[in-house]
């Protein structure tokens, strides 16, 4: 198994980049894009060379950056649990939650920062930076830390203790900040060069998404080769959603899976929702988002750099964007381990806030097949926790 990584292309401009250089945005200011060499992949990558390869996602290593050995710590292949249960009451027969709690470092962080520290690694990084809301810091400080490279991560000083703590005992630099991940990613911004830091802010650097695209991959492993209806995904800087976009068109590039789509649909917080407001206006960008706040503190993005390419799935796809208060956040949090036994993070507890609105409204069928995304570990959010249970 090897990349078949060719080269990197521009989001917006299209310009093509060397895949072997350290880069980080297009000199036009987009994101970048891996892109491979599809026929080669479609040689090895098939349903019956993936039944015998190993339980991570770096199964899938042809549609993945790593020239050598990955840095990992046996991240993907999680659970997708049938919440026949909380479906039930929802008026749904075919609900699903993929559990990306039980990633290493208790988050779907740790499948971006797998990909973006073993591809930084390759190309000769010395150091690693980034902003965070509380995930990507503790995803990045561990596998910069299996890597043997130092990193410096940037958070609020609000962001979840949970997430300081595992920065700091995987031996990283913490800096905290008054003010919003915004602020944060200003700070990175305005240092990394005379310090020397490679910066692995979310669709700065072009391979973070190639991680994450393997979220989608699964679910068409587990569903037996099939695309599910419906796909809910809890949105901050949106790299999930976007990798899943672009992964499903490389399935089908392969062979994989033919032109149906699921429908994608964001979800973020009422105190923090740019792509929402965007989308209701019919705006192919968001506009920043004033005071964000959110028990959900990997909701609390007040502006995604990649908002024009989550807008684009969601029309593209036929989806929709909803918005969740903290309240009805934490209520179907508490519905989810109750009915389900998923302790999960707020994050993934409001993509199930979204299902439950849609499912109502008639825009999700009884029969369709419906795939949430908890993107976290409730064990992260112990405070929001002990407050929802009364403790």
């Amino acid at each position: 198994m090897k990349t078949t990584l060719t080269h990197l292309e521009c989001s917006r401009c299209k310009k093509t980049y060397p895949e072997n250089q350290l880069l980080n945005l297009c000199s036009c200011g987009g994101p970048l894009l891996g892109r491979y060499d599809l026929k080669a992949a479609a040689k090895t990558l098939t349903c019956a060379t993936l039944r015998e390869r190993p339980a991570t996602m770096w199964r899938y290593a042809e549609l993945l950056p790593a020239s050598g050995e990955p840095v990992s710590l046996g991240e993907g292949m999680t659970p997708l649990v049938h919440a026949q249960r909380l479906g039930q009451r929802m008026g749904l027969q075919q609900l699903y939650v993929k559990d990306e709690g039980l990633n290493p470092t208790g988050s779907f962080k740790a499948r971006g920062l797998s990909a973006a520290v073993t591809r930084a690694k390759e190309l000769g990084a010395k150091k690693l930076a980034t902003p965070t809301a509380g995930n990507a810091g503790g995803a990045l400080a561990a596998y910069a830390a299996r890597a043997g490279l130092p990193a410096i991560i940037v958070m609020p000083a609000d962001t979840p203790e949970a997430n300081e703590i595992e920065c700091r005992a995987a031996g990283a630099e913490v800096v905290k900040l008054d003010g919003l991940i915004s602020d944060c990613g200003k700070y990175v911004a305005e240092r990394k060069d005379r310090e020397g830091w490679y910066e692995v802010t979310t669709l700065k650097e072009p391979y973070r998404i190639e991680g994450k695209k393997t979220m989608g991959f699964e679910v068409w492993e587990q569903l037996d080769g099939q695309l599910p209806d419906v796909i809910i995904y809890p949105t901050g800087g949106g790299v999930g959603m976007i990798g899943m976009w672009k992964g499903f068109a490389e399935l089908a590039a392969l062979g994989l899976v033919g032109a149906k789509r699921p429908r994608m649909v964001t979800v973020q917080a009422a105190g923090c929702a740019p792509v929402v407001r965007a989308f209701e206006k019919g705006a192919e960008s968001s506009e920043f988002w004033e005071n964000a706040a959110t028990i959900a503190s990997g909701l609390r993005v007040p502006k995604a750099l990649g908002d024009f390419l989550i807008l684009q799935a969601i029309r593209e796809s036929g989806g929709t964007a909803v918005a969740a208060s903290d309240e009805e956040i934490m209520a179907e949090a508490r519905a989810l381990a109750a009915d389900e036994g998923i302790f999960a993070a707020p994050e993934g507890a409001a993509a199930l806030c979204a299902v439950r609105k849609l499912a109502k409204q008639g825009w999700i069928k009884p029969d369709e097949v419906v795939v949430a995304y908890n993107t976290g570990s409730g064990y992260k959010y112990l405070p929001s926790w002990r407050q929802a249970v009364g403790i």
